[in-house]
């Protein structure tokens, strides 16, 4: 018989007036890994963050090993072996791997940082990471930091282990080391929960998998008898068809021509190299690359905040008259003075997306203050936007007046992409559009995203998910070391050559006049 390690009984959870979990009752065995799947905002985090003593439960109970327990602090839940790593990572930069893992411990006595540096080594040594113990958090990838993370916990003497979309930002390859990594601790007795949005990984890595649908608590599954689809009507309530149109484009017309971008980053080295290709309405182009090598900047350049060298230059063509505008040297304001509509959903959705403070119908205001209409100072229109957005991205918020940083992460991206699609652009960038979302709402994302292209917008998508590009874009610009490596026919490439260039530097001879 399997051992329970954690049981749930009627946990219940409320935020106001707001369910964000309700009578749960459910239990995680010794030695298995768990998936926690749900839509945005049916209380996955909310949920696992009782358990890690985040919060504490309005009503229920909480059993480890059969006994209950009172959960007040993480500090409770690591002395009963529980731990968290948090999809936004807890570290300080400018302390090293080994001052991060002992920071808040009751050491006794000062740092000794040779017996740190030997109990952090038997760890990884045993589990299969790599971490160096003087390597200072700032001088770390994000696959560093996400490593860093669970040897913090492992080090602490965590046996339950919440994993909260812990491939979020990692490369394919990046991924499957850390699932070598989580099979070698189920393996040693560790007992893994993992809250992620990404079917394909729940079925390839878990043992289980426990739905939660708006609060609720609905089934545990074994992974062996699931499919995508039987998930996903578990979780939305309905059958959901998961294919992603790609219209043939029609009506093709050159929107932006970038030649020769370079640019260079705070600490002057360059990120972007001589960059060169044409965008056009009326198609989806894809940006692949390992996190990193210059998708951000890229967008940015485009977008008037990112310095560009003097010999580059980004003309944008006026959909009326075909008109060329030259955007290099002018700032995001004076690009929206020449007509040229740029909507740019950015990497960091709350650093400089939106206003975290501010409710959605202020930040649906927020993209015109500066043209000074009464728009700004008259509601009624922005009001209307974030209802509508509230209602087609079903956007769970108590109102649409509550600050958008009280939201779900996957919330807080709806929010935005519809802010930013509605602003009926001629030019369309996202940058990781579907990032944290349930796969229901990225379905949704995906065919707004096809409605732009049909409407003539020329869409730039930035994305992880290899297969998504695939299946969505026409073309697929690689960038590997800041350059681009290689343009693509997304109906015709694979998944094995888009992942070589992005990891393989090399000279390509001209694209072919399909690519283009």
């Amino acid at each position: 018989m399997e051992q329970t390690a954690i049981s749930l009984k009627n946990v219940t959870k409320t935020f106001g007036d707001v369910y964000a979990n309700k009578d749960v009752t459910m239990e995680i065995r010794k030695g298995e890994i768990l998936a926690l799947l749900g839509e945005n905002g049916s209380g996955k985090t909310t949920l696992m963050n009782m358990i890690a003593g985040i919060y504490y439960p309005d009503a229920g109970e909480i059993l480890v090993d059969g006994e209950p327990v009172a959960i007040r602090s993480p500090k409770d839940a690591y002395e009963l072996g529980i731990g968290m790593v948090h999809q936004h990572f807890k570290l300080v930069d400018v302390f090293t791997a080994a001052e991060n893992m002992v920071l808040g411990m009751d050491a006794g006595s000062k740092l000794n940082r040779k017996t740190v540096a030997a109990e952090i080594s038997e760890i990884c040594n045993k589990y299969g990471f790599e971490v160096n113990p003087d390597q200072k958090v700032y001088d770390m990838s994000v696959s560093q930091k996400q490593t860093l993370e669970i040897v913090k916990v492992l080090y602490r003497g965590a046996d339950i282990l919440i994993l909260d979309e812990p491939t979020a930002v990692l490369t394919p390859q990046e991924t499957e080391k850390l699932f070598h990594v989580i099979r070698n601790m189920k393996k040693n007795g560790k007992s893994i929960i993992i809250i992620t949005h990404k079917l394909h990984e729940v079925l390839s890595l878990s043992d289980r998998v426990a739905i939660l649908r708006k609060g609720e608590y609905i089934d545990t599954v074994e992974t062996a008898k699931a499919t995508e689809s039987s998930l996903t009507e578990m979780m939305v309530g309905k059958k959901v068809e998961l294919n992603i149109d790609r219209p043939e484009i029609k009506n093709k017309v050159k929107r932006l021509s970038l030649k020769n971008i370079s640019c260079l980053s705070k600490d002057g080295v360059e990120v972007l190299k001589d960059i060169s290709f044409d965008v056009y309405g009326g198609e989806i182009l894809g940006i692949a690359g390992v996190s990193g090598n210059g998708q951000k900047e890229l967008l940015e350049a485009i977008a008037g905040l990112q310095l560009v060298k003097e010999n580059g230059s980004i003309e944008y063509y006026e959909p009326e008259d075909g008109k060329v505008n030259q955007l290099i040297g002018k700032t995001p304001k004076q690009i929206s003075n020449l007509g040229v509509h740029l909507s740019f959903v950015p990497e960091d959705r709350l650093g400089m997306g939106l206003v975290g403070s501010m409710g959605m119908t202020e930040n649906m205001m927020l993209k015109n203050y500066h043209t000074g209409r009464t728009f700004f100072t008259n509601n009624k229109e922005p009001k209307d936007l974030a209802e509508r957005i509230k209602e087609d991205l079903d956007v769970v918020t108590p109102d649409i007046s509550t600050p958008v940083r009280k939201l779900s992460g996957g919330n807080v991206q709806k929010v935005l992409v519809g802010r930013e699609i509605a602003a009926q652009p001629t030019v369309l960038m996202t940058a990781y559009a579907v990032r944290g979302l349930d796969i229901n709402t990225s379905y949704t994302i995906y065919h707004l995203l096809n409605k732009q292209k049909q409407k003539g917008v020329a869409v730039i998508y930035v994305g992880e998910d290899l297969d998504v590009l695939l299946e969505l874009c026409d073309r697929i610009v690689v960038l590997c070391g800041g350059r681009v490596n290689g343009v693509l026919d997304g109906r015709k490439t694979t998944k094995e050559e888009v992942g070589l260039l992005m990891t393989n530097e090399q000279e390509r001879g001209n694209d072919s006049e399909e690519s283009k």
